[in-house]
Protein backbone atom coordinates (compact mmCIF):
# COMPACT_ATOMS: atom_id res chain seq x y z
CA UNK A 1 0.00 0.00 0.00
CA UNK A 2 1.46 3.83 -0.79
CA UNK A 3 1.53 5.76 2.13
CA UNK A 4 1.85 9.56 1.62
CA UNK A 5 2.82 11.89 4.73
CA UNK A 6 2.58 15.41 4.84
CA UNK A 7 4.16 16.84 8.02
CA UNK A 8 5.18 20.47 9.40
CA UNK A 9 6.85 21.67 12.84
CA UNK A 10 9.12 19.29 13.06
CA UNK A 11 12.79 19.71 14.26
CA UNK A 12 14.71 20.89 11.37
CA UNK A 13 17.08 18.43 9.85
CA UNK A 14 16.27 15.87 12.22
CA UNK A 15 15.15 12.01 12.03
CA UNK A 16 11.57 11.11 13.19
CA UNK A 17 10.61 7.74 13.69
CA UNK A 18 6.92 7.19 12.46
CA UNK A 19 4.69 4.35 13.34
CA UNK A 20 0.83 3.02 12.89
CA UNK A 21 -0.59 2.36 16.88
CA UNK A 22 -3.17 0.05 17.60
CA UNK A 23 -6.16 3.29 18.53
CA UNK A 24 -7.17 6.19 16.78
CA UNK A 25 -7.26 8.11 20.08
CA UNK A 26 -5.09 11.34 20.23
CA UNK A 27 -6.67 12.59 23.30
CA UNK A 28 -4.13 12.58 25.60
CA UNK A 29 -1.51 15.00 25.51
CA UNK A 30 1.54 12.65 25.50
CA UNK A 31 -0.80 10.63 22.79
CA UNK A 32 -0.44 7.81 25.17
CA UNK A 33 -4.06 6.81 24.70
CA UNK A 34 -2.78 5.96 21.10
CA UNK A 35 -1.50 2.29 22.45
CA UNK A 36 1.32 0.18 20.83
CA UNK A 37 2.52 0.22 17.37
CA UNK A 38 -0.31 -1.67 15.43
CA UNK A 39 1.27 -5.79 15.26
CA UNK A 40 -1.65 -7.76 14.32
CA UNK A 41 0.71 -11.21 13.73
CA UNK A 42 2.87 -10.31 16.42
CA UNK A 43 5.98 -9.97 15.13
CA UNK A 44 9.45 -8.09 16.42
CA UNK A 45 9.96 -4.56 15.58
CA UNK A 46 12.10 -3.86 12.19
CA UNK A 47 12.15 -1.24 9.84
CA UNK A 48 10.26 -1.31 6.46
CA UNK A 49 12.71 -3.35 5.32
CA UNK A 50 13.50 -5.71 7.94
CA UNK A 51 12.25 -9.46 7.66
CA UNK A 52 10.36 -8.88 10.44
CA UNK A 53 8.05 -6.05 11.79
CA UNK A 54 5.43 -4.97 13.24
CA UNK A 55 2.79 -3.72 10.71
CA UNK A 56 2.91 -0.79 11.81
CA UNK A 57 6.30 0.25 11.53
CA UNK A 58 7.17 2.46 9.02
CA UNK A 59 10.70 3.59 9.76
CA UNK A 60 12.09 7.49 10.00
CA UNK A 61 11.56 10.40 7.80
CA UNK A 62 13.89 13.34 7.75
CA UNK A 63 12.58 16.93 8.17
CA UNK A 64 14.00 19.32 6.04
CA UNK A 65 15.51 22.69 7.06
CA UNK A 66 11.87 24.18 8.00
CA UNK A 67 10.64 21.39 9.75
CA UNK A 68 8.84 19.63 6.92
CA UNK A 69 8.46 16.18 5.39
CA UNK A 70 6.88 15.20 1.82
CA UNK A 71 7.09 11.41 1.18
CA UNK A 72 5.56 8.78 0.56
CA UNK A 73 6.43 4.72 0.42
CA UNK A 74 4.80 1.32 -0.24
CA UNK A 75 4.16 -0.68 3.28
CA UNK A 76 3.28 -4.36 3.18
CA UNK A 77 0.65 -5.81 5.90
CA UNK A 78 -1.44 -3.14 5.85
CA UNK A 79 -4.67 -2.14 4.22
CA UNK A 80 -7.50 -0.11 4.26
CA UNK A 81 -10.33 -3.02 3.85
CA UNK A 82 -12.31 -4.16 6.54
CA UNK A 83 -10.12 -6.95 8.34
CA UNK A 84 -7.44 -8.08 10.67
CA UNK A 85 -4.60 -5.64 8.97
CA UNK A 86 -6.75 -2.27 8.12
CA UNK A 87 -5.66 0.45 9.81
CA UNK A 88 -8.92 2.73 9.26
CA UNK A 89 -9.50 4.01 12.76
CA UNK A 90 -5.70 3.31 13.84
CA UNK A 91 -4.18 6.23 14.37
CA UNK A 92 0.11 7.91 13.10
CA UNK A 93 2.47 8.79 15.76
CA UNK A 94 5.65 10.44 15.13
CA UNK A 95 8.27 10.29 17.98
CA UNK A 96 10.77 12.82 18.58
CA UNK A 97 13.35 10.39 17.97
CA UNK A 98 14.66 8.40 15.14
CA UNK A 99 13.71 4.71 15.60
CA UNK A 100 16.85 2.42 16.22
CA UNK A 101 14.70 -0.14 13.75
CA UNK A 102 16.36 -2.83 16.26
CA UNK A 103 14.88 -2.24 20.28
CA UNK A 104 12.08 -4.38 21.02
CA UNK A 105 9.41 -3.60 21.25
CA UNK A 106 9.04 -0.18 19.75
CA UNK A 107 12.40 1.27 18.52
CA UNK A 108 13.65 3.56 21.34
CA UNK A 109 12.02 6.17 19.19
CA UNK A 110 11.24 8.51 22.37
CA UNK A 111 8.20 10.69 22.65
CA UNK A 112 5.48 11.03 21.00
CA UNK A 113 5.44 14.36 19.54
CA UNK A 114 2.63 14.06 16.89
CA UNK A 115 -0.24 12.12 16.47
CA UNK A 116 -3.27 12.05 13.80
CA UNK A 117 -6.13 9.84 13.06
CA UNK A 118 -6.03 7.38 10.12
CA UNK A 119 -9.67 8.09 8.70
CA UNK A 120 -11.22 7.29 4.66
CA UNK A 121 -12.92 10.80 5.77
CA UNK A 122 -11.04 13.87 5.67
CA UNK A 123 -13.34 15.53 7.63
CA UNK A 124 -12.93 13.33 11.01
CA UNK A 125 -10.92 14.84 13.77
CA UNK A 126 -11.43 14.32 17.85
Amino acid sequence: MLVRLRIEGLSPNDLHGVHIHERGDCRSSDASSAGGHFNPTGERHGGLDSEFRHAGDLGNIRADADGKVETEFEVTGISLKAGTNSVIGRSVIVHAQADDLVSQPSGNAGSRIACGLISKNPDTFF
